[in-house]
């Protein structure tokens, strides 16, 4: 079997690292400022966060069509593939996982779909293990069997840094965000059952850092395997690094995968000095 592995751009994968795992992305769209753009190729989170604090409309996103998808699937067969697997965003996120399988229909070879569960480094670490165990020779269920196993340990917890970004789509009151920001709160989210959630709120960054420390410690003590992390930014990679000596300080067994910023899709809604990690258990 030549296995094909085909994901979406909001995996926050790196284009070197794609192409390096031999991972084709499918592209989301940006809408901002009129224009429509494909999400990690015309457009970047930087692009987003300078918009908006220019005083440009929140963007709006839509799915991958199912002809996107279909043209991925028509490229890889053409490359040799006899089997296709698709690793997407969360169902719960996007229809974006709903193109993949509309697209099934018209490919040649089988494609077995997979829906994440969640987002960013949570897609990224399911299509480096994927593309992995491919390398291995590992036949489609054994793959998809260990996909199911560490999808069950990903954990993601992130700290905005202010409330403007999530004032602007809705998501906290104004009173809220000006209570926030007199009292220096830092809201922590995280993702539940493939959708976001608040996961709890602190005051100043030092005690995010230190909540997010303690947190995944707890989750590390959960589960047996070796913890791997990948430390997530938006527009302030130091802040990510900070997380990572204090982790690295406190004693937490992890091993770090890498530091990726968050696509412009999530940036538009976070906002700058957002930081966190997606973390899973091997």
């Amino acid at each position: 079997m030549k296995l094909a592995i085909v994901t979406d751009s909001t995996c926050d994968l790196h284009a070197d690292e794609l192409a390096r795992l031999d991972v084709r992305s499918v592209p989301l769209y940006v809408n901002f400022k009129g224009t429509t753009y494909r999400d990690w190729v015309d457009i970047t989170p930087k692009d987003i966060v300078e918009g908006v604090k220019a005083g440009a409309d929140l963007p709006t996103t839509s799915q991958p069509s199912p002809q996107d998808f279909e043209e991925a699937y028509k490229a890889a067969v053409e490359a040799g593939a006899d089997h296709i697997l698709v690793i997407t965003i969360s169902s719960e996120f996007s229809g974006t996982f709903q193109s993949a399988n509309i697209a099934k229909e018209s490919s040649s070879v089988p494609v077995t779909t997979y829906d994440s569960r969640a987002a960013s480094m949570g897609i990224g670490s399911l299509v480096r293990i994927a593309a992995e165990l491919r390398d291995e020779g590992a036949e489609i269920d054994a793959i998809v069997a260990e996909l199911d196993r560490v999808r069950a340990t990903l954990l993601v917890l992130f700290s905005v840094d202010t409330l403007d970004f999530l004032l602007k789509g809705g998501r906290v009151t104004r009173a809220s965000a000006l209570l926030g920001g007199l009292l220096n709160i830092k809201p922590i989210i995280t993702v539940t059952d493939g959708k976001i959630v608040p996961f709890g709120k602190v005051r100043g960054t030092k005690k995010a850092i230190a909540e997010l420390v303690t947190q995944f410690a707890a989750h590390a003590e959960r589960h047996e395997g070796t913890m791997v992390v990948d430390f997530l930014h938006c527009q302030d990679r130091e802040a990510a690094e900070r997380l990572k000596q204090a982790m690295a300080s406190a004693g937490v067994p992890f091993t770090s995968g890498d530091t990726y910023e968050i696509g412009a899709v999530i940036a538009a809604h976070v906002g700058p000095g957002t930081f966190g990690a997606y973390v899973y258990v091997r």
